[in-house]
């Protein structure tokens, strides 16, 4: 009897233990199957997607309910956003925000009317039309120096090496470059053309100029690649290629992307040099492009003003992953009146809201304001909205 008694017990509580796996492992399935539903609609319904950023996601955020930093109407200042901070340049006082506002550290910068660029945690700073440089590392003030010529552009790049572009009475251009220590590596002198841009790759080979000459009967573009340890040893025997474009093709801009893929921007197109030749990623050709971006980690964007009514627009975003040439594409409702970008992060201004979005065409954060917005400063973790008597932080 106490057998019998005991293989009963057993089988009962066998029972109650399949019954409870049976329950877990349904309850599992219906959840996988739930999340799946939710995901495939995320990435599909456009409508779904803006209740699930909106409800769930908590995406949306408006003016009223941000961390902000205060500003003293009537005061000359220049605000920037890098890293994780916001920094303000007044007279000659930088001081630099956290992301709840809290001011963290404030660095003496003798400049009064700044140009800005940052990479990674550092940020150069020069006197527009004057000499003084600085650079930064995170919160720290790495060096600083004085050049000859009057400055019109700075670059740095992730680790650390700077590029300046000078004016002076002799050269069009000239460009110095600095290793991470401050210490100038070579000099470069354009005679007969004007630097419009310069960059640096990532692996702190190369300097890439872009220039115009505009001499001629039409405008003749080229990028020049030097390279910067050979400028550094021997300055007669520096240039790695030369890569000139179409006659009357302007060029703008150009970037040495994450993968060191070198993307220049002209007026009418975006193309990488690839090889030795210039691929085109995007062109304005029967499109209304309002504007091209190629400061992005590894992607470059256009965005195309698209009639949505009789009297209405929105506007068409087509993200383009340099390596793959994959195009991913986002939609807003209503015109661009700007676009801010850095890293992995696109801003469009749509007037009274901002739509942060990454390069993977998804909404980061959307701000909502009550009034007309006139500038943003942005960076991958941080953006300031910035008015007359504060700025508003968004955090990305």
């Amino acid at each position: 009897m106490k057998d019998i008694w005991m293989e009963s017990a057993v089988d009962n509580n066998t029972k109650k233990i399949n019954k409870k796996k049976l329950l877990v492992t349904t309850l599992i399935i219906i959840i996988t199957i739930f999340l799946i539903i939710i995901v495939g609609l995320y990435y599909t319904n456009r409508q779904a997607r803006d209740w699930i950023d909106k409800n769930i996601f908590r995406k949306e955020v408006i003016q009223d309910s941000v961390d902000t930093i205060d500003l003293k109407e009537g005061e000359n200042v220049n605000i920037y956003a890098f890293n994780k901070y916001i920094g303000i340049l007044n007279k000659t006082k930088f001081s630099i925000y956290g992301s709840t506002g809290n001011e963290e550290k404030t660095l003496d910068i003798q400049i009064s009317n700044p140009i800005f660029h940052s990479e990674n945690r550092f940020l150069a700073i020069a006197e527009n039309n004057g000499k003084k440089i600085y650079l930064i590392s995170d919160k720290d003030i790495v060096w600083n120096t004085e050049v000859e010529g009057n400055i019109s552009q700075i670059y740095v790049n992730k680790n650390g090496y700077v590029a300046v572009v000078m004016e002076d009475t002799i050269y069009k251009s000239v460009i110095a470059v600095y290793d991470p220590n401050g210490t100038r590596m070579f000099k470069n002198y354009l005679s007969f053309t004007k630097a419009v841009d310069v960059s640096i790759s990532n692996d702190n080979k190369y300097l890439a100029i872009a220039e115009v000459d505009t001499s001629g009967t039409m405008v003749q573009s080229s990028v020049k690649i030097i390279s910067i340890e050979k400028a550094s040893t021997d300055p007669t025997n520096f240039l790695d290629n030369t890569y000139k474009s179409e006659q009357n093709k302007l060029i703008t801009k150009i970037k040495y992307q994450d993968k060191n893929n070198l993307v220049c921007m002209y007026t009418d197109s975006i193309c990488e040099i690839e090889n030795g030749q210039n691929v085109v990623l995007t062109e304005n050709k029967d499109k209304k492009v309002i504007f091209e971006c190629i400061n992005l980690s590894n992607y470059v964007c256009s965005i195309e003003e698209k009639s949505s009514g009789l009297f209405t627009a929105d506007s068409l975003i087509n993200i383009i992953n340099v390596s793959n040439k994959d195009v991913k594409q986002y939609v807003a409702d209503s015109i661009t009146k700007e676009v801010f970008t850095y890293g992995n992060i696109i801003a469009l201004n749509l007037g009274t809201e901002i739509e942060f979005i990454d390069v993977n065409g998804l909404l980061v954060k959307r701000y909502i304001a009550n009034q007309e917005i006139t500038n943003i400063v942005v960076s991958d973790n941080i953006a300031g909205i910035i008015y007359r008597d504060k700025i508003d932080i968004v955090n990305l």
